[in-house]
């Protein structure tokens, strides 16, 4: 099991919103800070002190706190990349680096006598994994992260994300994505729109895009790129992350009996593994309600993403939960009984069988 985190951005906001924002995500079970220092305007002396007085209060609470930098803070700061002593000072827990050195450099910082963590940039596609992994780095403090996209229609696609992310998790290497707040209007840059890694999780809750993540099964923590997300969100997320089972949200449609809302949400459901294009089947609910009555109604015609169960008219599939991968007749003995949420039906595409999953509306 990863581990998830918030970001903030101390230079502008206070150290009481970080402070409270942090406090929150913590009791939600989230570990980790990612902050950004990729320039620092103004006075360093004030800038630097801020910045360790938020870091050193999250260490306090159990939170780690990654440092975004660039080679350019290297020589504004006057400190070069075989001395990292002054993140140390600061109370961070390691560094990311935007921008990469040549493989050599990331590598002999892996090796830095104070136990820091380097984390890498997954997200722009070259060789550069392979060409750290060549000069033999410590994979004890050898981390990556894939960047965010503040910008609509610039985050990654899902094939760029599954392509990049494979150059990583083949070495084994601990990987981190960035998901974004629905309310969150504080980030690095004056202009943004969200702060993601993929685009399609832009507009989406929470919930759905972690619950993508966790169905993809390749990316160990995840963060919240804006600041400031609910609490209702922070919630949402430490459920959906650390939850037993995956969550997908649907709508009912008016009017179902007690018995059919049992069905759907009081059961964990398992994909049946003799898989059909046509549909999940989770059929142990047909065993367990066999002696319900479940009348006919709502027999329309089939779409992708419905939910349905199998009716008084089905013999002894009556009571078997269903859900549609693809649009089909209906002969009358399936009822739709609501929907997945539009917004997550793309999700039905990454269950695989013999999984577990939960329905919540």
């Amino acid at each position: 099991m990863g581990n998830l985190g918030v970001s903030i951005y101390p230079e502008k906001s206070t150290f009481e919103q970080d402070k409270e924002y942090l406090d929150l995500a913590r009791k939600n079970g989230f570990s980790r800070i990612f902050t950004s220092l990729l320039e620092i305007d103004g006075d360093t002396e004030e800038v630097i002190t801020k910045f360790k007085r938020i870091i050193e209060y999250g260490h306090s609470i159990g939170m780690e706190t990654i440092l975004d930098i660039n080679p350019g803070l290297f020589k504004q700061l006057n400190i070069s990349y075989d001395n990292l002593g002054f993140f140390k000072e600061l109370g961070a827990a390691g560094i990311r680096l935007d921008i990469g050195f040549t493989g050599f450099e990331e590598s002999l910082m892996t090796k830095n006598s104070f136990d820091l963590k380097i984390e890498v940039n997954m997200s722009s596609g070259t060789n550069y994994i392979e060409n750290i992994i060549s000069y033999h780095p410590n994979k004890e403090n050898f981390c990556a992260s894939h960047n965010f996209y503040p910008q609509k229609y610039t985050g990654i696609s899902q094939s760029h994300f599954e392509e990049t992310t494979a150059q990583f998790t083949k070495h084994n290497i601990h990987t981190a994505a960035f998901v974004t707040s629905k309310e969150g209007n504080l980030g690095p840059w004056p202009v943004q729109t969200g702060l993601c890694t993929l685009e399609q999780h832009r507009t989406l809750s929470v919930q759905t895009q972690v619950t993508h993540y966790r169905l993809m099964d390749t990316i160990d923590d995840l963060l919240i790129g804006n600041a400031y997300a609910t609490e209702e969100e922070l919630n949402a997320m430490s459920k959906a992350f650390f939850g037993p089972h995956p969550n997908l949200e649907i709508e009912f449609i008016d009017g179902l009996s007690d018995v059919e809302k049992k069905i759907i949400l009081d059961e964990v459901h398992l994909y049946r593994g003799d898989r059909s294009e046509y549909m999940i089947r989770s059929t142990s609910t047909r065993i367990k309600y066999k002696d319900e009555s479940i009348p006919a109604h709502h027999t329309q015609p089939i779409k992708k993403g419905d939910i349905l169960i199998c009716n008084d008219d089905f013999g002894q599939y009556k009571g078997e939960t269903q859900i549609a991968l693809k649009d089909m007749e209906n002969e009358g003995n399936r009822n739709i009984v609501g929907h997945l949420k539009k917004d997550s039906t793309f999700l039905l595409d990454y269950l695989k069988p013999w999984s577990t999953f939960t329905l919540s509306h």
